[in-house]
């Protein structure tokens, strides 16, 4: 088989078939002006951005890999004890009760939602029993009265349940926010901090190495790029400790604020109810600005979302 015409060799003729070979034009030869010229600027320039974007990653992953190498060598010295590590005593130990604290509230938020629920359920049978002596007192002429005691009774409690559930659930919604945004940014700040630290000791650990090795001109360009490095650590290191000790304070401040304010209402809430009182019970929300979902209203409570 023999292969096709090469395009670039095709040449028209005029005259039509068998003509002469005057008047034949190559078409290699019919190109725009200043078109290869433009090609190429435009492949150049392609190529020169694909080489920055390529050496740009290639130079973040180098420099990330270093890191990592460096801190994973300090944490195992530190791990094995043979590698030193800068501690803060004070700061350390106030970081170790925000954790055992948060740990103890999460426990509060955990059996208050359980109580919520429990509650909850009690506040539904109660509902359904005064139904059903409503619906018996109808029924059961011998026995109407008795059972229409029992039916406000049981409706009596249904509606102090329901103003006690909207305090239990406020207390549980303040918990919680404390807890998993509050206390939680704070500790996410810390944890900043103590990647900081490890980094930090890394570079002053490599440093310290370099500075104790022979003092030609090429370890002395290394000591001078890991003192920077170390610099720019040590910068990065106090900046995050200063954060956490501020975020520290304001979170003290804060939890101090917020739980006088909850532990009030869930006793006053929680002791009006079981003595009775339900004007207390009512006063207890209006102090803390509490609305139940008015009768009737079209949109589900919250006592319906549980």
């Amino acid at each position: 088989m023999v292969s096709g015409p090469n395009l670039n060799e095709t040449s028209i003729v005029s005259g039509g078939y068998g003509g002469t070979a005057e008047g034949i034009i190559p078409t290699g030869s019919i190109k725009g002006p200043n078109m290869h010229h433009s090609t190429s600027s435009s492949s150049m320039t392609a190529e020169e951005a694909t080489r920055g974007v390529a050496v740009e990653k290639y130079e973040a992953m180098k420099k990330w890999g270093l890191n990592t190498y460096k801190c994973t060598k300090q944490m195992i010295s530190e791990r094995f004890g043979r590698g030193s590590r800068t501690v803060d005593l004070e700061l350390e130990a106030q970081i170790e009760v925000l954790r055992d604290t948060k740990r103890k509230y999460e426990s509060v938020l955990r059996l208050a939602k359980a109580l919520t629920n429990h509650f909850y359920n009690m506040v539904q049978t109660q509902h359904a029993l005064g139904d059903t002596f409503a619906d018996l007192s109808q029924k059961s002429p011998e026995l109407r009265d008795e059972f229409g005691y029992n039916a406000e009774t049981q409706k009596l409690l249904c509606k102090n349940g329901e103003t006690l559930l909207g305090a239990i659930n406020f207390f549980v919604s303040s918990i919680n926010t404390l807890v998993n945004k509050t206390m939680e940014d704070t500790l996410m700040t810390i944890r900043m901090y103590e990647n900081a630290r490890l980094e930090f000791d890394a570079y002053r650990s490599d440093l310290e190495e370099l500075s104790m090795g022979p003092r030609d001109a090429v370890t002395m360009a290394r000591i001078e790029g890991a003192q920077e490095q170390f610099q720019v650590h040590k910068e990065k290191y106090e900046r995050l400790r200063s954060d956490v000790i501020i975020k520290l304070k304001f979170l003290e401040e804060n939890k101090v604020k917020v739980m006088h304010k909850q532990l009030l209402l869930f006793h006053n809430a929680i002791s009006a109810y079981f003595a009775g009182n339900q004007q207390q019970l009512e006063q207890t929300l209006k102090q803390f600005n509490i609305k139940l979902r008015p009768p009737g209203a079209d949109k589900p409570s919250w006592l319906e979302e549980q």
